[in-house]
């Protein structure tokens, strides 16, 4: 079967059925938009202890389509840096262009990875990095990262994080690497033209993927669509995108909807006092900074 059959028929999925993933997992639906964004694409996966590398279920049986590298915790980008090397070492016949992509969660990106990360980054190594950012680590307990909300509650943080969420875009776009981007799952042709643009672009490219856990979030598994789509049109979660690390493109404008919202619908903010005017707050100004970066780039929106 050739590659526009496939992208026809759906035969060969990145994400195939029987695999784990629990019901409304937000990196299943991640997975699968991105298998979509790259049909016709030759590319390999690298992928770190993570709900990610569980999901290729039990020896000998995988539900990826792919070929996929298992990386210690703290090392995809430099596992990836080296299958990377070896691609360029051997080119495919058809001299089709093959492309490796990283694909980890919080703790392996915000946390344990990030020294890894970094130096990939600094390097300009030619890499796709994805980060599904699920606040947690959703597979060894549900304990926080530095990419959990203040408020939330953990198994280590039973009575609410403290301290507020990294702002690990910022600090990938310090980096200065040619294309940095937020995607939410609830806007599909947003996801899939930010993928098809970065695979035009060389060097490293970095991708936040807002993945709801209904476990860890204490949700219904039904409303994780909602949940992320109420977090990029209250502010929470902006969509938007860093050239070369300075120049910034808004593309989605909050419609006014208010984040309590998007709180109220998790359990996981419930039972402590959450300070939803702080949070209001915080939304607003995020915004503002990002729609005066964005004007200082020449393109506010998309």
């Amino acid at each position: 079967m050739n590659d526009a059959s496939r992208e026809e028929t759906g035969a060969e999925c990145l994400l195939r059925p029987g695999n784990t993933n629990c019901g409304g997992c937000g990196m299943s639906t991640g997975l699968t938009m991105l298998g979509r964004a790259l049909a016709g694409e030759h590319y390999s996966l690298v992928i770190p202890a993570c709900c990610g590398i569980v999901t290729a279920g039990a020896f000998p049986t995988t539900a990826y389509g792919v070929p996929v590298v298992a990386s210690t915790f703290a090392s995809s980008p430099a596992f990836a840096s080296g299958v990377a090397a070896v691609n360029g070492l051997n080119p495919d016949e058809d001299e089709k262009r093959r492309h490796v992509i990283c694909w980890a969660g919080d703790g392996g990106t915000y946390d344990i990875g990030i020294a890894t990360l970094s130096a990939a980054a600094e390097r300009n190594e030619n890499l796709l990095y994805f980060c599904y950012d699920n606040e947690i680590y959703g597979n060894t307990g549900g304990q926080r990262s530095s990419a959990t909300p203040a408020a939330a509650k953990t198994t280590t943080t039973p009575g609410g994080k403290g301290e507020r969420k990294k702002e690990i875009i910022e600090i990938l776009a310090a980096h200065r690497i040619p294309y940095a981007a937020t995607l939410s799952i609830a806007h599909p042709e947003d996801f899939r033209d930010k993928v098809r643009k970065a695979l035009a672009i060389s060097g490293f490219r970095f991708f936040l993927i807002h993945a709801p856990c209904p476990t860890g979030w204490k949700t219904e598994p039904a409303d994780s669509i909602e949940l992320v789509s109420l977090a990029v049109r209250s502010g929470v979660f902006p969509l938007y995108e860093v050239f070369d690390g300075v120049n910034y493109r808004i593309n989605a404008e909050p419609d006014g909807t208010d984040p309590a919202r998007y709180y109220e619908r998790q359990k996981r903010f419930s039972g402590q006092e959450v300070d939803l005017q702080a949070v209001r707050t915080s939304s607003a100004s995020r915004i503002s900074r990002l729609r005066q970066l964005a004007g200082l780039s020449g393109h506010q929106f998309a």
